[in-house]
């Protein structure tokens, strides 16, 4: 027999991750409470403790309010089950120097996690990420400072607060909510048992406009669903939306940072054309101009807008840490990343996913027609656009060791052609993009905080798209799906 070691805590794309009661635990969850206390050691501002609705994340919370207290930080803990953006937004809205976010996002129910927001309230630049996980490690090896709830509450330096009506207040701002309340709207809302539930219903009530909610209780264990929005995983709202009965189904993430959008047909409106219909709206009916910055996942169908609008895009590697940065330099008008999280200039350089529901409901308003007759507007600006995604599981034991192996059989393998179209150009900063002759694209990419290979393509048809994913599968050597597990 071997002895167990604990695995180091690493930040991914966007926060540490781990299976409850293995690393997720208290002693570790300590750990980086005393890694963020280190980094901030000399901020006198207030540090935003929030968490979401899985297992035990308010005590996980308090954990970290009483390690940030002990170590001389003052807190401001949020009192109730809070979304990822509204933490952000309290950390702007209260000038703290950053917050902490118990949540796993949109990981599974046996996933618990952190996110660390600094003040600007997006997500953590790497350089940010190396120095707390430095400090993380310190303390696991030497130990933390803490002390009980009470105590902390009795040194006047943690304090709690509703986050919510400020948060409403902001979103009041960025879209006409009266008008959307008084539309006439037919919303269903499939909250995932999420941090998000009750929230679209509290943002449209009070006039004409209706709201009905899949999935509003708090269940840790998400009821047997993976709360991500997107269409393999909410089977009930989407046979509920081919039911005529509604004009918009807004889906919202673990930690709500993220959306998923259903026409009022049923249909599932993939993360691309979705992130498509924002800048499109933007720029086309709320005439705004400024920069557009989306990840190498997203679609070309963004770039075809820069170009007809007149406005630059940037394209860069996956996660918000570039993303919002990126925004902060150019003043951009929005971002996004296939994975459904976009944001918006005049409020945080980071996702929300309950601002871009009510964005779509206000673009369907402003437009004075369906959302599936915007998408037909928008393919006749940019041309029809089919995108796929596989994702292929791994064991997450030598994870880390068939990452590097698959990396490095792709940096020497050159490839010139796939599915019988020229690569044109090829970009290796986030896993390998091949940009073809045809307009396509093709990426496989190493998820940052899952056991997963991602395979994603993009070109004209459907068929095409499969075509791209099962030949770059084979460039990678790993096509065999079923032995290695679909993410299904």
């Amino acid at each position: 027999m071997h002895p167990m070691m604990p695995s180091p805590i690493r930040f991914g794309t966007d926060g540490w991750r781990a299976v409850v009661a293995d690393d997720f635990t208290y002693a570790n969850v300590r750990a980086v409470a005393q890694g963020v206390a280190s980094y901030l050691a000399s901020e006198a501002r207030t540090v935003i403790v929030g968490h979401d609705s899985r297992f035990c994340a308010e005590l996980f919370a308090r954990e970290v309010a009483q390690v940030l207290v002990a170590n001389g930080r003052s807190v401001t803990l949020l009192d109730r089950v809070t979304p990822t953006p509204a933490v952000s937004w309290a950390i702007t809205r209260h000038h703290a120097a950053g917050g902490i976010v118990v949540t796993a996002s949109h990981n599974s129910a046996e996933f618990n996690g952190i996110k660390y927001k600094p003040d600007f309230g997006g997500s953590a630049p790497p350089e940010v990420v190396t120095e707390i996980e430095h400090h993380t490690a310190a303390a696991v090896e030497s130990g933390v400072t803490t002390m009980p709830y009470n105590a902390a509450v009795a040194t006047g330096r943690l304090q709690s607060i509703d986050p919510l009506p400020d948060y409403f207040d902001q979103l009041s701002k960025m879209v006409d909510i009266d008008r959307l309340r008084n539309h006439g709207l037919r919303v269903l809302h499939e909250a995932m048992y999420g941090a998000g539930a009750g929230l679209i219903a509290r943002a449209l009530s009070g006039g004409s406009t209706t709201v009905v909610e899949l999935h509003g209780e708090r269940n840790p264990g998400f009821g047997g669903m993976h709360p991500e929005p997107i269409d393999r995983y909410m089977p009930e709202a989407m046979e509920r939306m081919k039911s005529g009965e509604f004009d918009l189904g807004i889906a919202n993430d673990g930690d709500a940072d993220r959306v998923g959008i259903i026409d009022e047909n049923g249909r599932y409106i993939n993360q691309l054309q979705v992130m498509a219909l924002f800048a499109m709206y933007l720029l086309e009916k709320r005439g705004l101009r400024g920069d557009i910055v989306r990840s190498i996942t997203t679609s070309g169908m963004i770039d075809a807008l820069g170009e007809r609008f007149g406005v630059t895009v940037h394209e860069l590697p996956v996660g918000f840490k570039y993303i919002g940065t990126k925004m902060m330099e150019t003043d951009a008008i929005m971002g996004g990343e296939e994975s459904g999280g976009y944001a918006f200039r005049g409020h945080i350089p980071e996702r929300d996913g309950i601002l871009s529901g009510l964005m779509m409901a206000a673009m369907i308003v402003d437009y004075g027609m369906p959302l599936s007759g915007i998408l037909v507007h928008l393919e006749d600006l940019v041309g029809p656009h089919a995108y796929d995604r596989h994702d292929i599981r791994f064991p997450r034991e030598g994870y880390e060791e068939r990452k590097s192996q698959i990396y490095a059989r792709m940096k020497q393998n050159e490839t010139h052609d796939l599915a019988g179209s020229k690569v044109v150009r090829t970009r290796d900063d986030d896993g390998f993009k091949f940009y073809l002759d045809d307009g396509s694209w093709v990426l496989m990419r190493m998820s940052g905080t899952e056991p997963l290979m991602r395979v994603y393509a993009e070109a004209t048809t459907r068929a095409r798209v499969e075509d791209l994913i099962a030949a770059l599968e084979n460039q990678s050597g790993v096509s065999e799906r079923v032995a290695v597990g679909a993410s299904e």
